[in-house]
This record gives C-alpha cells, sequence and structure tokens, in this order.
C-alpha cells in the first residue's frame, strides 16, 4: 500500500505529475486512490465508444505511459508509491471496463468491483504490490486489479445476460 505523504507543489506546475496525480483527483486527503477512479469516469465514458481493438490499443498506450509517468514522479518525488500517484487507477478501471455493456450500472458496477481488488489486493496482486517496483510496479498491481474486476463484470454481464 502507498504510504500518506504531503501533495508536492509540482502537481500543479509539472505536466507529467499532474497527470501522475490524476490531473489533480489524486490530491485529496482522504482516499486518493477512490478519488482517482472517480475520476477516470468521465475519460471512460470518452473512449467508450471506441472498437474493442482501439480500445485495447488505448490500454496498452495508457499503461505503457503510465509506466514512465508513475515512475518519473514517483523518482521525482524520492517516495516509491505516492499515495496522490492515481494514474494507475485511471487504467485499471478502464482495463475492468473494456467491453463493458454500456449504462451507468454497469459503470458504477465497475467502480465496485475495481476499487474492491484494489483495495483487497487478493493473490497474486498482493504479490506484485509487494516485490515489483519501479513505474511498472506502481502500474502493476492496478492493471492486475483491474483484469480480476474485469472478469468479474464480465461474469456478471454473462449471468444478467
Amino acid at each position: 500500500m502507498a504510504d500518506k505523504h504531503p501533495v508536492p507543489d509540482s502537481v500543479w506546475r509539472n505536466p507529467i505529475h499532474f497527470l501522475a496525480f490524476g490531473c489533480g483527483s489524486g490530491t485529496v486527503d482522504k482516499a486518493p486512490g477512490t478519488f482517482g477512479t472517480l475520476a477516470a469516469i468521465p475519460l471512460y465514458l470518452l473512449i467508450q465508444d471506441l472498437s474493442v481493438s482501439n480500445y485495447f490499443l488505448v490500454l496498452i498506450l495508457s499503461a505503457l505511459a503510465g509506466i514512465f509517468i508513475c515512475g518519473k514522479t514517483s523518482h521525482d518525488l524520492g517516495v516509491h508509491d505516492h499515495s496522490g500517484i492515481v494514474w494507475d487507477e485511471f487504467v485499471g478501471y478502464w482495463i475492468t471496463m473494456w467491453m463493458a455493456p454500456e449504462g451507468w450500472s454497469y459503470i458504477v458496477l465497475g467502480f465496485i468491483l475495481f476499487r474492491i481488488f484494489d483495495i483487497w489486493k487478493p493473490w497474486p496482486i498482493s504479490l506484485a504490490d509487494k516485490h515489483v517496483h519501479g513505474g511498472f510496479g506502481i502500474m502493476f498491481d492496478d492493471i492486475l486489479a483491474g483484469i480480476f474486476a474485469f472478469f468479474a463484470l464480465q461474469g456478471v454481464v454473462q449471468l444478467v445476460g
């Protein structure tokens, strides 16, 4: 789990830090990961109508960018995984929502499922969280949480029909 550290002023001056802090959503005092995931929803609404392959391309590019963005910000701040770095939550939520049916019920369910897996961190997410470091480590546990939440959401979609 990320340690609690003060929010640096660079979030508002450095575009890389601004993105890592989820366009400022990670600067809140309580539950920055939850606020980061909430901030990912409007951007999801902009990409939800992409084709399956184009949406997947956005996932790949945003994850690769996140490795750099989160790693650079973490290095600049001298903190492994500052609690305010929430770009990983953006990507994890977008993974959850890949191929999800349209509608607010799925948006909310995807949010809840992603937050459960991101907070609970069942194995192997917990293993990645503890042992994988740098920008890749910051991103990887949330990518795994997004994959778990994706399968859970798709399971619900199959059950509901």
